[in-house]
């Protein structure tokens, strides 16, 4: 069989797992009812440093003042599919969330389920290796084992497109590389045991495997797109919520651009604040070089980078991701609000 036929079998078959089983239908059924108080707002985020605004300006209290009686409520996430299933549950109205997830519940929701409003991140994400897998190149893949956060989040679907691309199957498909959906945390302890041969993660668990998993960075994302930007993260809003309480996502936006701003125009406190936040988080900080190499690999952004989010759709569409028909992601975005709020700041505006 030729590459081209066994990129689109395979991609055809991982297409059912995310876009069908992800997002279970019953939590699509919305009704006007469902939507939160407008004395609240609940945001989903991770414990990543591709989320370091809401690590931030959540755990400091930057965004509960910029909100002001709104009262914030939390959750915090492992990856992208369960937030997004969150936010179709109405457990959460706003969440912080990579590409591929948002894509995937827009398009099960037909377009109406959600807008992406801001961007959160570019870059921040590197497949690694350990060095003793065996692993010099791409033609060493056979037969080995490689993690992802979850199955369908942003770093998983680089993952697999990445073997596709270069010729490979997962083992539920037929092939023989295995890829196993674990929280970042267990993927450290499988790679310090062995029991896997490398991971595409989000930073800073990159640095983390280098140092503490004996890994290389086998390959920095970046490095697939032309001018080395592509969105990892932005800030996804419920389409019944930001149509009712467009004040509210102002303010929050408000606070984001201010907490993007802050941290680029002062990383080492930034970079402090924010391993202070994930010590309450998680109970440890992320060691200071980890950080910085982790950091050093990506920008914190407002900026949600169109462009890369409808060239990884079209690759997904284009080796069998999403279905038959090419998903319409015109009413995607939903970039007025962010607008108002660069121009009353004097900041250059999204097209």
């Amino acid at each position: 069989m030729n590459p081209v036929a066994k990129f689109g079998i395979a991609a055809a078959i991982i297409a059912v797992v995310i876009v069908v089983n992800f997002i279970p239908n019953a939590v699509l059924h919305l009704s006007n009812d469902d939507a939160s108080s407008t004395d609240v707002l609940r945001i989903g985020y991770f414990p990543n440093i591709n989320h370091a605004q809401a690590v931030i300006g959540l755990g400091n209290g930057d965004y509960q003042r910029a909100l002001g009686t709104v009262k914030i409520e939390t959750q915090v996430f492992n990856a992208g599919p369960s937030a997004i299933e969150a936010l179709f549950a109405n457990k959460i109205d706003v969440t912080y969330v990579g590409p591929n997830p948002a894509i995937n519940g827009y398009i099960k929701s037909d377009g109406e389920g959600l807008r992406i409003v801001a961007g959160a991140s570019s870059g921040g994400a590197v497949f690694v290796i350990r060095n003793d897998a065996g692993i010099n190149s791409v033609a060493d893949f056979a037969g080995k084992k490689f993690a992802s956060p979850q199955l369908g989040n942003t770093q998983d679907v680089a993952l697999r497109a990445y073997l596709l691309k270069n010729g490979y199957k997962t083992t539920e498909n037929g092939g023989n590389v295995g890829v196993i959906p674990a929280k970042n945390p267990d993927i450290l302890t499988l790679m310090v045991k062995k029991d896997i041969d490398g991971a595409w993660v989000p930073e800073p668990w990159g640095a983390k495997l280098v140092k503490e998993a004996n890994a290389k960075i086998f390959l920095d994302e970046r490095d697939l797109w032309p001018d080395g930007k592509f969105v990892t993260s932005h800030i996804v809003v419920r389409t019944d919520y930001l149509q009712k309480h467009p004040d509210i996502i102002k303010k929050l936006l408000q606070a984001h651009v201010d907490e993007t701003l802050q941290l680029n125009n002062n990383k080492e406190d930034g970079l402090r604040i924010f391993n202070d936040q994930i010590e309450k988080i998680t109970g440890k900080t992320i060691p200071e070089d980890e950080l910085h190499q982790a950091f050093a690999r990506m920008e914190i952004t407002y900026d949600p980078i169109k462009k890369s989010l409808y060239k990884s759709a079209d690759d997904a569409f284009n080796i069998g991701f999403l279905g038959d028909t090419k998903p319409d992601l015109s009413k995607i975005y939903d970039l007025k609000i962010l607008n108002e709020v660069l121009e009353e700041k004097k900041l250059e505006a999204i097209q």
